[in-house]
């Protein structure tokens, strides 16, 4: 099923105002200085109870932070989430929205993690980050107003890969505990030769040269790839992890590696809420004010958290 004729122009549209990484756009720093310069939608804030920006100090130093709080008393879950953009592009500005969107539709703080890019920061500095971020959210929930009992984490695309990481390595190092996983179209595998590559790998947003490009960047030792830090699809063993929501979009070259994935953890014995949204592409998911496919994974991916870390929200999200 290609993409519905309005996802498709929304796509172009997007790829007509996204760098050409990996052919004329090779240097990270001036793929951000196009992003930042390139205008953004005018959109009225998702609201929210409160924001702060916070820069903790964390093993390499301090790791800015942005939280969010939803409405309703206190003690709220606790959600860190990591952004996308291929380990190398992206930050709290880039999916505010999509925080906004969580913190109010699922009714629990959001914890948005700043970590640091490749190329300037290689493979593991991000996951280094991801751990750091966890174990302080935790710690300090309580004091956020937060319960450290029902700490969740989230991402999309390479956050979605971070999300992964930090529950395996919370597994593997003894906590924090992790009480949910939520996944949006993750990055699973650096191996980049699933069917879903070669049918949606050019024309719909992010390419297969998009990956390769950013793959490079974020491994500086392409032995790196087959680490199950890096590429979480690959870890011998996926049981006893927490319960995930793992969302794909059909038209995404991310599609099977993170359906693969799901399917993986089910078959450890993790249970798993899997949801591929037909026709949509990657990067949809913030999408929600243009396209009623990201409405529909936005109710999904919320209410997934809310069952798993048994929140109720009252009134609606905007459309």
């Amino acid at each position: 099923m290609p993409l519905d004729p309005r996802a498709q122009r929304i796509a172009a549209a997007m790829t007509a105002g996204f760098p050409p990484i990996g052919a004329e756009v090779t240097e990270a720093a001036q793929a951000r200085r196009l992003l930042a310069a390139a205008p953004a939608p005018d959109l009225p804030a998702i609201p929210v109870a409160r924001t702060e920006d916070r820069a903790p100090r964390l093993g390499h130093g301090s790791l800015p932070v942005r939280i969010y709080w939803p409405d309703g008393d206190a003690p709220h879950p606790v959600t860190v989430f990591f952004h996308g953009g291929g380990f190398a592009l992206c930050g709290l500005d880039s999916h505010d929205r999509v925080c906004r969107m969580i913190a109010s539709g699922a009714g629990t703080i959001v914890v948005s993690v700043d970590y640091r890019l490749a190329p300037e920061h290689p493979f593991p500095a991000a996951v280094e980050d991801a751990r750091a971020a966890v174990a302080w959210a935790h710690a300090n929930a309580a004091a956020l107003g937060g319960d450290p009992a029902r700490l969740a984490v989230a991402g999309d695309s390479a956050g979605g890969n971070l999300a992964a990481v930090a529950c395996l390595a919370a597994r593997d190092e003894a906590g924090p505990p992790i009480a949910f996983q939520a996944l949006i179209y993750p990055v699973t595998d650096a191996g980049q030769d699933t069917p879903s590559y070669r049918e949606h790998g050019e024309g719909n947003f992010l390419t297969a040269t998009h990956m390769r490009w950013y793959w490079e960047q974020y491994l500086d030792d392409p032995s790196h790839a087959g680490h199950p830090h890096a590429s979480p699809l690959r870890a011998p063993d996926l049981s006893g992890l927490p319960p995930a929501f793992v969302l794909t979009a059909e038209c995404d070259p991310l599609r099977d590696e993170g359906e693969a994935y799901a399917a993986r953890l089910a078959e450890a014995g993790v249970p798993v809420e899997a949801h591929r949204i037909e026709g949509a592409f990657h990067g949809f998911f913030g999408l929600d004010h243009v396209l009623p496919a990201a409405v529909e994974a936005r109710r999904l991916a919320t209410g997934a958290l809310r069952a798993a870390l048994g929140t109720s929200v009252t009134g609606s999200l905007p459309r």
